[in-house]
C-alpha cells in the first residue's frame, strides 16, 4: 500500500470507531499516524533491523523491563498493550515509565515475542494467546534426526485455542495452531513437554 492509501484507511478507521459512538481522541490519533509513518520510513529506507531491541536496555532497565514484562503476563494482561494504554492516557507506567521518556513509541513498536528467547531464563514468561503467530517443528509428527533423513523444519501457524487441563495434581496446557492451508493440529503440553518444538515466528 502507498503512504496515501495507508492514512485513508486509518482515517477510515478513525470515522468507524466514531460511528460505533468510541471514538479516538486527537492524541490517540496523532500516535497511531506516527506510528505508521515511522514503520514506512524505515521500509522506504530499505532498514531491516534484524538488532534485538532489548540489547539497548542497561542491564538495570533490562531487569526492570523483565519484570515488568513478567508480571503483566502472570494477570493475563499483554504487557505491550498495557504501556500503550498508559501512553495514551497519559498515565505514569510506574518503574518501566523509562521506556517512553528514554526509548520512545518506535523502540517499542520493534519488540516481538522472539526477542525474549535471547533470555532463556524469561522465555516461558510470555503466555501463548489466541492469534499468535508461532512456527511448530515438524518432530512433532515424525521422527527427526540431526543426521537422519528427516531433518528438523519450521512451519508457520496461528494459535486458536489455548487450554490448561487439569489432572489431578497436575495440570498441562494443550494449544490448538491452524496452518496457512487450513488444517488444525493440537500440541499437548506445549510449555511443559513440547516447549522444544515450537518458537515464536520471527518476522
Amino acid at each position: 500500500m502507498s503512504p496515501d492509501e495507508i492514512e485513508a484507511a486509518l482515517q477510515a478507521a478513525f470515522n468507524s470507531c466514531d460511528a460505533a459512538s468510541c471514538p479516538l481522541t486527537d492524541m490517540q490519533k496523532q500516535i497511531l499516524l506516527q506510528v505508521i509513518s515511522e514503520i514506512q520510513e524505515n521500509s522506504y529506507a530499505g532498514v531491516a533491523d534484524l538488532r534485538n531491541p532489548l540489547d539497548e536496555l542497561t542491564p538495570a532497565e533490562l531487569e526492570v523491563f523483565l519484570e515488568f514484562v513478567k508480571t503483566q503476563e502472570q494477570h493475563n494482561r499483554t504487557w505491550k498493550v498495557q504501556l500503550l494504554n498508559d501512553w495514551l492516557q497519559q498515565k505514569d507506567s510506574g518503574t518501566v515509565n523509562f521506556v517512553r521518556k528514554r526509548y520512545g513509541l518506535q523502540w517499542l513498536n520493534r519488540v516481538e515475542p522472539y526477542h525474549f528467547e535471547k533470555y532463556s531464563y524469561f522465555e516461558d514468561a510470555l503466555k501463548l494467546r489466541i492469534g499468535d503467530r508461532i512456527e511448530i517443528s515438524n518432530a512433532l509428527w515424525e521422527w527427526v534426526q540431526e543426521n537422519g533423513p528427516c531433518t528438523r523444519e519450521w512451519f508457520p501457524c496461528t494459535v486458536i485455542q489455548v487450554n490448561q487441563i487439569g489432572n489431578g495434581d497436575d495440570t498441562y496446557t494443550n494449544c490448538i495452531i491452524r496452518f496457512t492451508n487450513g488444517t488444525e493440529y493440537e500440541i499437548q503440553g506445549i510449555y511443559e513437554w513440547n516447549r522444544y518444538n515450537w518458537r515464536w515466528l520471527r518476522r
